[in-house]
């Protein structure tokens, strides 16, 4: 049986305006529900895991099958997501032309460095890998593009929260404090450390913040003046990696390769204009 058009019990969502469609919204948020190694879920799990009515879950979930964002498993009655979210991931970074212009800077730093290379941008509480290289040493943290960093803890997600104008920085900050709850004290004080090291260095440190066997250095990109920010960082096992090494050799190389990017970015963006 095909789902109904409504459900007259269906809350709104909070502090929504009259631009704002909730169905859309909604149906992104059944998207978002699939976790890393999750391959399926029914409609009971999605509607537990975005407080969305398990009726409206189930017209949803019929209309991305439809649309091929997702697939149905008749057997097992769950859901899995589908090639038309594949498809608007590549597209989204077929169309990064900065992916183009930072790899080769990003490889050689990783090949130099024998370290993981990375650029990131922000998606709600977590940095996301849009590109990364690795170096080829033993002791090199294997995360590819579309890896997940919270922002609070890495070293990229607390660089890029440098980078932004102070007014939407401060306004991240109270978003990051309702979402970690009791955790925020702590988390917070890193941050601020970030911001001390940042304004001292030029860059920011996480030493065994994020995970204890990992440390890293990172700064942000600043593109088009301050119109986007995005991040880049080197990170590595703490054993190599003591503060030293970040401090005085990779974070000063990592400016530089930031600084090779942006350079070579510049003209991209005048002729765009």
């Amino acid at each position: 049986m095909q789902p109904t058009d409504t459900d007259a019990d269906e809350p709104q969502l909070p502090g929504k305006d009259r631009n704002f469609v909730t169905a859309l919204a909604r149906g992104l948020e059944l998207l978002r529900a699939f976790g890393t190694g999750e391959e399926y879920l029914g409609n009971a799990e999605l509607s537990n895991r975005t407080n969305i009515p398990r009726p409206t879950v189930s017209r949803l979930t019929y209309t991305l099958t439809q649309l091929g964002y997702l697939q149905h498993n008749t057997h097992l009655e769950k859901y899995r997501l589908g090639p038309g979210v594949l498809a608007l991931g590549y597209r989204f970074l077929a169309n990064m032309g900065i992916r183009e212009v930072a790899r080769p800077h990003l490889q050689k730093f990783a090949d130099a460095t024998d370290c993981n290379v990375s650029l990131g941008s922000a998606d709600r509480s977590d940095m996301v890998y849009l590109e990364t290289c690795h170096g080829s040493g033993p002791l090199i943290i294997r995360l590819d593009v579309g890896s997940r960093l919270p922002i609070a803890t890495s070293a990229i997600g607390r660089a890029w929260l440098c980078g932004l104008p102070t007014a939407r920085r401060q306004q991240l900050m109270h978003e990051l404090a309702d979402f970690h709850g009791s955790d925020w004290p702590a988390l917070e004080a890193g941050i601020q450390q970030s911001l001390s090291d940042y304004a001292e260095y030029g860059f920011c440190l996480s030493e065994q913040d994020w995970q204890r066997d990992i440390s890293a250095v990172a700064m942000p990109l600043i593109l088009e003046d301050g119109a986007e920010v995005m991040a880049i960082n080197c990170g590595g096992s703490s054993l190599r990696l003591d503060h030293d090494r970040l401090v005085n050799n990779l974070g000063p190389r990592l400016k530089e390769v930031a600084e090779q990017i942006k350079q070579e970015l510049a003209p991209r963006y005048r002729s765009a204009r």
